[in-house]
């Protein structure tokens, strides 16, 4: 990994008033920084979402537009689940007991992911090295979609405006197939970890149990107990996992790259001397944040700039945070880059995509 360092400049002031100021809100109003029963009802329709079409299609006897229609159902929920369950669990700011951040955190073995791998490519490397080029996994596509000017142009960049967001909906049907087996050996051999401790066998063991229990769950039990053919079930399990994997890419993508977001290189990072708070807001952007439904199933991921720099409070808080983060990063001429809709937003990313799909020019 490359060393990557920031400023402790005049702009750690900002973070030291915003932060104080966010303390005080909490103390003021005798609320907790985690989740609360707003939180906790959402986790039960979350899960629920995905498990009830879940059951319903093992149980009860329906046409085959209605099985689809369950898989569509548990798309969502698996999104709904990695949102507003998962995501906040595994940030340590779903409660204020650690067993059962630990315990829901765990349901991201659900999704097909790992606990393992995504505390580390996203609670450490993402986190802290947002949209760094060559740090932050999250931007990086293997050179398919070409979301950064530092990356090597290629010619099929030019129509990655029209392949992007069809590729987009792999996201989690890569952790359930090659993800977690590449990055696993790979972050243990550079000795990475995102809490405590690095124990190679546990994360190995932990691997193959949970990937083999995930397996007899969602593909060889519902191809015993439905009454279709096994190809049938596999197209309709990719489409859970295809509409959980766009919605989960797509929310990612309005956040980090748009038309005033941009991924910036470890070395204009050490030229520009941020700090690690301006750098957050440098790098991220705000959407939709008065879209109520919105905010409620992305689980406050819409209020970005406030989950990356607050990212152990729960995101029921956002709301009232981002005005306090609002005016503070006014007051010491910092920007705040919000999109007022996500139709704004996602126009952002594309024209993005377009940009970035140029061939550069020489010189």
């Amino acid at each position: 990994m490359q060393q990557v360092s920031f400023s402790r400049d005049s702009n750690n002031l900002f973070f030291k008033t915003l932060n104080q100021r966010v303390n005080k809100y909490f103390k003021e109003n005798n609320i907790k920084r985690t989740g609360n029963w707003v939180l906790y009802s959402k986790a039960a329709l979350m899960l629920s979402l995905l498990f009830v079409p879940y059951l319903a299609l093992l149980f009860f006897p329906m046409h085959n537009a209605f099985r689809l229609l369950m898989c569509v159902l548990m798309g969502l929920g698996m999104a709904g689940v990695g949102m507003n369950v998962m995501h906040d669990s595994n940030h340590g700011s779903f409660s204020s007991k650690w067993w059962v951040n630990q315990l829901l955190g765990n349901s991201i073995y659900l999704l097909a992911g790992n606990v393992y791998n995504w505390k580390v490519q996203h609670n450490l490397l993402h986190h802290t090295y947002t949209n760094v080029e060559g740090v932050d996994e999250d931007i990086d596509i293997q050179g398919i979609i070409r979301l950064s000017k530092h990356e090597r142009w290629k010619p099929m960049h030019k129509y990655q405006k029209i392949y992007a967001f069809l590729l987009y909906g792999l996201l989690t049907i890569q952790w359930a197939l090659v993800v977690d087996f590449r990055q696993t050996p790979r972050y243990i051999k550079k000795g990475l970890s995102a809490e405590g401790e690095l124990n190679p066998r546990k994360e190995w063991a932990l691997l193959i149990m949970t990937k083999i229990v995930y397996y007899l769950f969602w593909l060889a039990l519902p191809m015993l107990v439905l009454p279709i053919a096994w190809y049938q079930w596999l197209i309709g399990f990719f489409v859970m996992h295809y509409i959980a994997g766009l919605i989960l890419s797509v929310v990612f993508q309005l956040a980090h790259i748009t038309d005033v977001v941009e991924v910036i290189s470890p070395e204009d990072l050490e030229k520009e001397k941020r700090s690690w708070a301006a750098h957050q807001l440098l790098e991220t952007a705000n959407f939709a944040t008065k879209n109520k439904f919105i905010s409620f199933f992305l689980g406050g991921l819409n209020f970005q700039i406030e989950h990356h720099i607050f990212p152990t409070i729960s995101h029921v808080h956002y709301k009232d945070l981002a005005k306090i983060v609002k005016k503070t990063a006014s007051e010491f001429q910092l920007p705040y880059y919000e999109y007022e809709t996500i139709a704004l937003a996602f126009k952002a990313h594309l024209n993005q995509l377009i940009i970035l799909g140029k061939q550069p020019q020489l010189g």
